[in-house]
Order: C-alpha cells, then structure tokens, then sequence
C-alpha cells in the first residue's frame, strides 16, 4: 500500500491550485487530507455539510466530489479574496452556499442549525467556540480536523492548542473518535 492517490482528482482541483499559489495562500489542506474528506463526505448521502475555512476552495472541491446530489454544504470564510476564488470555480454548484462571514458571527448566529459532517479548517470550530459548533454535529454526524501535526508555518505557542484540542476531544463521552497519524495528522470523530 502507497499514499498514491490513483483515483481522478475534483474537476476543479487544478484550477483552483494554480490560483491559490497565485494569491500566496499556504494554508491549503493536503491532497491526502482532501482525498480523506472526499470519502468520508461519500458516507453521508443526502447529507447537510459545514466547512469552516473555506480558503481557496480546495478542500471544498474534494467534499463536493464525495457528496451526492442530494446533499448541501455551507461553506464560511472571512476572507473575500480567497473566497472569490472559490466561488469563481465551485459557485455554479447549486449544492454549495459559500458564506462570506467571520467564523465566530456565523456561528453565533446560526446555533439551530445541524449537519451530518463538519470539517473544522480554521480557528473557530477547531480552538474556539468548539462545544458550540459541535451542539450542531447531529448523531451520527462526523466532526473531522486535519493539521493537527506540527507544521513549518505553525505560530508561537499552536502545538499546545493542538495538543489541548485533542485531551478535550478524548475526554467528551459524546464522540468516538479515531487520531490519523498520517497526512498533517486528522481526527474523526463520529456523534453518538
């Protein structure tokens, strides 16, 4: 077995790479993190998906290949710019609504809501208002965050908050969760 993803990539995966490096973002979810979300995201037919950090729309070109016809995702993102790229490759997909929006607001403002699948890619959901965000993972549901192995661009101080995520992850009685020392290191986690 090899990490070789032997499988077509999202149709606008390369489109959406060559402008992400374009615009200097380096914060871009693996393509074995993606290819991951990808399969996971097929578990869940007729789904509702969160993403938190939509970046550039890589990640969220992978979920989308996973998710049938049936299923919707809102995606949130603070920054216009790479957001613009998103929506300019994925925003035809009548599956997907790419929210502009700070994750703290959205998520204090949307509390009722509920979804089958979370992917935690950014601050919020993943170090803050975490209790918060996963009150909206229904049973059954998949939480997933992926970096969560030391990496170059990590500021001061991160590998505790990665270190802490992880003991309040394995001490809530809510989650069976499952730690992937592969890729940038991912967690899933599944509701009971």
């Amino acid at each position: 077995m090899n990490t070789i993803i032997n499988h077509s990539l999202p149709k606008a995966y390369a489109a959406i790479e060559k402008e992400t490096q374009k615009s200097g973002f380096t914060m871009a979810s693996d393509t074995m993190a993606c290819s991951f979300l990808r399969t996971m995201a097929a578990t869940k037919p007729g789904g509702s998906f969160l993403e938190l950090g939509t970046g550039s729309g890589l990640s969220t070109s992978w979920i989308l290949d996973g998710m049938d016809e049936h299923s919707t995702m809102i995606s949130v993102d603070y920054d216009g710019e790479l957001l613009s790229i998103a929506n300019k490759f994925l925003g035809n997909d009548s599956r997907l609504t790419l929210t502009l929006a700070d994750g703290e607001e959205w998520i204090k403002t949307h509390p009722n809501l509920e979804f089958d699948f979370i992917f935690a890619d950014t601050w919020h959901g993943k170090y803050l208002l975490l209790d918060e965000v996963l009150q909206m993972l229904r049973p059954g549901g998949l939480y997933l965050v992926d970096d969560m192995l030391p990496q170059s661009n990590w500021p001061e101080g991160h590998l505790e908050k990665a270190t802490n995520l992880v003991k309040y992850l394995e001490r809530r009685e809510d989650l069976v969760l499952t730690k992937l020392n592969w890729s940038s290191g991912l967690i899933v986690a599944a509701k009971k």
